[in-house]
């Protein structure tokens, strides 16, 4: 028995003034606001919500209710190719959990979200991840 893979597909326009706006409707990403969201600084966000969306997902499947905040930080630099990219990748997170599950569920929560973030596993070099649980 063979089973297709899922597939997730994902589309953003940039207009003459580089607004940016999500096939899924929603506010615009104004462009002219560059100085602020840097493309760097759009990675890091995608990365961070993906972490959390991630945890998310597998709290429900659970029937946990999550409460979090996240900060992502990335260096770029001269990578050993001779580009430049990022070369270190961190997401650190405060995570509370409803009700709370054993460490053990915590810990396979975690390695999850972790596991399962799109946005991560797609970036060189791999994030770390420091999770604080209240």
């Amino acid at each position: 028995m063979s089973s297709e893979a899922k597939s997730f597909e994902y589309r953003v326009t940039l207009d003459e003034t580089w607004d940016a706006r999500s096939d899924r409707g929603g506010g615009v990403l104004a462009g002219a606001d560059e100085a602020s969201w840097t493309p760097e600084h759009l990675v890091l966000t995608g990365l961070a919500r993906c972490s959390l969306t991630s945890l998310r997902h597998h709290c429900v499947r659970e029937g946990i209710v999550l409460t979090s905040t996240a900060a992502a930080h990335g260096t770029v630099t001269r990578r050993e190719d001779g580009l430049f990219g990022f070369v270190e990748l961190s997401v650190e997170a405060d995570v509370g959990f409803e009700p709370k599950p054993d460490e053990a569920t915590v810990a396979e929560l975690l390695g999850k979200a972790e596991r399962d973030c799109f946005v991560g596993t797609s970036l060189t070099p791999k994030p770390t991840y420091a999770w604080r649980v209240a």
